[in-house]
């Protein structure tokens, strides 16, 4: 599930195949905004699923324009992320401006 706030969004539950779908399918979250954080501070399971989910976000934002960036990724996440050799293609929030 997405919660939309203003440039932020968070991710809650699983990030796994079964709902990644349909994330993908409603597209990027970002609402006509030129800067979008996703939050994933409350994301409770993740499979490889959720990296492809996160690339296809990444190319839609460069492809709109939009500054994107990933908060609070989950470690197995990034470890998925490293496996694939794709760890260097997602934008992580520095914490301290993650506002946009």
């Amino acid at each position: 599930m997405i919660n939309r706030d203003g440039g932020r969004c968070q991710i809650t539950g699983p990030l796994t195949i079964d709902v990644v779908t349909a994330l993908f399918n409603s597209g990027l979250p970002a609402d006509g905004k030129s800067a979008l954080v996703i939050d994933m501070d409350k994301v409770e399971a993740v499979d490889s699923a959720a990296v492809s989910l996160l690339l296809s976000w990444i190319r839609r934002a460069q492809h709109d324009h939009i500054s994107l960036c990933f908060s609070n990724v989950p470690d197995n996440l990034l470890s998925l992320a490293r496996l694939y050799g794709v760890d260097g293609f997602i934008p992580l929030c520095q914490e301290a401006s993650a506002q946009p």
